[in-house]
């Protein structure tokens, strides 16, 4: 594959290669996969993936995380330095990126949810997806009761969702979505649930999918990663296998005892199940605290990524690094990006 920009572009991109000595930055993946429906844009699609890797290896310098963070720890961040990393552990990181990242040799760090490794059940927010935005008709009213609070929708027009509605929220984004649509209402169910513990949204889920007649199958394009696909993941030295927790909670609503049982455990869990040392942790929603960061430092990580969008300098601290997240955005506008990114 070769990507040609236009001359303009094509010298912004040499110059920045002579540049930015000792700034260096983490892109944050989700997906390489092409679904219907992505109301958080967390999906790169293969031949997109394919040209932010090649835009990588010509004018920037792939290094791993851990390389990253042993070189801001010895005070040498290399000249034009990124580093890849993946959050929650979908399949298609085994099937599709990992067979791009060895075509141009780039390394990555894919931040595992070890829960739903095997998990007969889509991560939370594709099930609620999966339930709430397929074109058909919904009960008019929602009502759900958690930890003694109410909480009650009345649907209106967002009832009835046609195959036209649902076409245009192909390309919508959940935070940006209108009041009164599904898309809203999808989104105001999941600002809910988000911050709530596992037992809690779980049952939360389930009470949902009585309400609308659904069952809790997973789809194949959806799915997280099996224990053995885990492994082969993880197998040679291009991608490293980080800690993402157990449950993906949003950790600054949870307990101190809750926050250090799903840094460390997802550890714990890893290790047993690729028999290799986990070093590196990403809060899940970039979520922390002060006291959350201790707790990662003190389980044993050499770094932990946040999701801030911001350069790492060497006044940056390795277990609150921050990152860029990556949309589906074609080669040329990827290296736009690298270059706003860089200039700040």
């Amino acid at each position: 594959m070769k990507i040609s920009f236009t001359g303009k572009l094509h010298r912004k991109l040499k110059q920045f290669q002579k540049r930015f000595a000792s700034k260096s930055l983490i892109l944050m993946y989700h997906r390489v996969a092409e679904i219907e429906l992505d109301p958080w844009s967390l999906c790169v699609t293969p031949q997109h993936f394919a040209e932010h890797l090649e835009v990588l290896q010509k004018y920037a310098y792939p290094i791993s995380l851990l390389q990253l963070a042993q070189a801001h720890r010895d005070g040498n961040i290399p000249h034009r330095a990124v580093a890849i990393t993946f959050d929650d552990g979908y399949a298609d990181n085994l099937h599709h990126a990992k067979p791009l990242l060895e075509r141009y040799g780039i390394p990555a760090t894919v931040f595992i949810s070890t829960d739903y490794i095997g998990k007969k059940r889509e991560f939370w927010w594709d099930e609620l997806e999966r339930v709430l935005l397929q074109p058909g008709k919904l009960p008019e009213k929602l009502i759900l009761n958690i930890s003694a609070n109410i909480h009650h929708w009345e649907l209106g027009a967002a009832v009835d969702y046609s195959p036209e509605n649902y076409q245009c929220d192909r390309t919508s984004q959940a935070w940006k979505a209108k009041p009164g649509s599904r898309m809203y209402f999808y989104y105001s169910i999941w600002q809910i649930l988000r911050p709530l513990p596992e037992a809690q949204r779980q049952n939360a889920l389930d009470e949902i999918l009585t309400w609308a007649t659904a069952e809790p199958k997973p789809r194949s394009t959806h799915r997280s990663l099996l224990p053995e696909e885990l492994s082969a993941l993880g197998q040679g030295e291009l991608v490293e296998i980080g800690a993402h927790t157990v449950t993906h909670p949003f950790l600054s609503a949870q307990s101190t005892t809750l926050q250090r049982h799903e840094i460390k455990q997802s550890k714990v869990d890893l290790e047993e199940t690729i028999n290799r040392p986990v070093t590196s942790f990403s809060y899940p929603f970039g979520d922390r605290t002060a006291e959350t960061i201790e707790l990662a430092k003190a389980s044993g990580f050499s770094c932990a990524c946040s999701t801030v969008q911001d350069i790492v300098w060497q006044q940056s601290n390795r277990f609150d690094l921050p990152r860029f997240g990556v949309e589906n955005w074609n080669g040329e506008e990827f290296a736009k990006q690298l270059l706003r990114w860089f200039h700040g």
